[in-house]
């Protein structure tokens, strides 16, 4: 490991230990794959004492994204399913955080990984460069160190709707879309914030080994 890492580790936890302040919200980003298939058979429906039963065979009907979007600190998720993840489509992501999601906020701090497409430049291949520039300066990007995904609190979210949702088939876009639609309402109507316990202080101390210079 290196002070690279351990920088970009420590950023993102002290963000994480920040008081929710809606001038300047915190928002963890991520995308995911998710292949649609349909039943080869039928399912058997659930009766009394017996559950619902599936055939293992099924058809393969392609691959949709999800890009998802979450406020630790106030308990908001949102997910959108496209059909592919380019630049144009994280730069309609990042739009909408400013534009639509948090309009009135000053600064959105956006904790996303090391994706190609995890950029600003992103932006500029977009939109025009004024509206480029007009979206980037309500932004602040904090990624976490190469392959430590784990700090992002997305991955946490991604946990719950790949139990909740996602462990299932789906043929479309369209049946994928109401499912996850339904299960972020119910989410963002609880509004549970997600509760991050590990900080800067433990890191220090549980994970010194990573650290270049050791710790006194």
């Amino acid at each position: 490991m290196s002070g690279h890492f351990v920088w970009r580790m420590e950023s993102v936890l002290d963000l994480y230990e920040e008081k929710h302040d809606p001038r300047r919200p915190v928002v963890c980003f991520d995308e995911a794959s998710k292949e649609l298939h349909a039943h080869a058979k039928e399912p058997l429906p659930a009766q009394p004492g017996k559950v619902r039963r599936e055939d293992y065979e099924y058809q393969r009907l392609g691959t949709v994204n999800l890009f998802l979007a979450c406020c630790p600190r106030v308990g908001w998720r949102y997910v959108e399913v496209t059909s592919q993840r380019t630049y144009q489509d994280v730069a309609r992501q990042f739009k909408a955080l400013v534009d639509v999601h948090f309009p009135k906020a000053e600064k959105v701090r956006l904790v996303l990984d090391n994706l190609n497409t995890h950029t600003p430049a992103a932006l500029y291949e977009t939109f025009p460069a004024d509206e480029a520039a007009r979206i980037l300066a309500r932004l602040e990007f904090h990624y976490t160190p190469k392959h430590a995904s784990w700090l992002n609190i997305a991955e946490m979210e991604w946990s719950v709707l790949t139990r909740q949702v996602l462990d299932q088939r789906f043929p479309d876009q369209a049946s994928l879309k109401r499912a996850i639609a339904a299960w972020q309402k119910q989410r963002n109507k609880t509004a549970a914030p997600i509760r991050w316990c590990f900080s800067t202080t433990l890191a220090r101390c549980k994970l010194a080994r990573l650290y270049p210079v050791q710790l006194s």
